[in-house]
C-alpha cells in the first residue's frame, strides 16, 4: 500500500511532508551548532542537504520511510527532520503492523523545547490511533547516551542490544563502520500511560 504524505500539527510544532524546498531552510537550522550531532547524519551544505533529502523521498516512493521536515510554529521557522522507518506490514492488512521512529534531528535552537516531545507524540499518536501498529520501535547508537535517555524519557522500554547492527554515522564515529545499536520500543498495550505523560509533558489537558 502507497503511504501517501500527510502532516501532523500540534501545539508547537508541524511535521510536514519532507520536499527539496526544504534543503535552505534545515541547513540553516543545522548550521547554529552542530555539536550535537555526534551521531547523526545531519549534512553540512547546500548540495549535500538537497541529496540527503532526495534520498529520503526515493525511499518514501518505495514505502520504505515517511518523512517529515519540523516546523516550529512559533516562528514558522524549521528546525529539523524526523521520519517513520521500517514499516513492517502483516498479510491481508491494510495498514502498517509495526514502525520505527527515527532519523530525527533538531537544530541546536529547538533542542531541549517541547518541540522534539510533541513530534514524538504527534508520531506515535498517528502510528497507534492511526495506522493501529501493535509497536513502535526506537533505536540509536549504543554509544549514544544522550538520545537513550532521551528515549527512556518517552516512557519506551529497553529491549537490548543488537550487535554491529547497522552503520555508523555522525562525527563522533567513523562512518560506514558497524555499530552496535540500543532499542527500545512502546507497545499499543503501554500507549495509555506513554500519552497520558506526553501530553502532560506538552501542557495538554485529557
Amino acid at each position: 500500500m502507497r503511504l501517501e504524505p500527510f502532516t501532523l500539527t500540534g501545539d508547537f510544532v508541524r511535521l510536514e511532508p519532507l520536499a527539496v524546498e526544504h534543503a535552505a531552510g534545515l541547513l540553516r537550522a543545522a548550521d547554529v551548532d552542530r555539536s550535537s550531532y555526534g551521531y547523526t547524519p545531519v549534512p553540512e551544505d547546500l548540495p549535500a542537504m538537497v541529496a540527503y533529502i532526495e534520498w529520503l523521498l526515493a525511499d518514501a516512493a518505495a514505502d520504505l520511510v515517511v518523512p517529515f521536515a519540523q516546523r516550529r510554529i512559533s516562528d514558522d521557522q524549521l528546525v529539523g527532520c524526523t521520519r517513520y522507518l521500517n514499516v513492517t506490514w502483516w498479510p491481508n492488512r491494510p495498514l502498517p503492523t509495526e514502525v520505527e521512529i527515527g532519523g530525527t534531528w533538531l537544530g541546536a535552537g529547538a533542542q531541549r523545547s517541547p518541540v522534539n516531545t510533541e513530534a514524538k507524540l504527534l508520531l506515535l499518536t498517528h502510528a497507534f490511533e492511526t495506522w493501529g501498529v501493535h509497536r513502535v520501535a526506537i533505536c540509536t547508537d549504543a554509544l549514544n547516551e544522550r538520545s537513550r535517555r532521551a528515549i527512556e524519557r518517552l516512557g519506551a522500554t529497553f529491549e537490548g542490544i543488537l550487535r554491529r547492527h547497522r552503520a555508523s554515522t555522525g562525527h563522533a564515529t567513523v562512518n560506514g563502520t558497524p555499530r552496535d545499536t540500543a532499542a527500545y520500543s512502546i507497545i499499543v498495550d503501554e500507549w495509555p500511560q506513554v500519552r497520558g505523560e506526553l501530553r502532560r509533558r506538552c501542557g495538554r489537558v485529557d
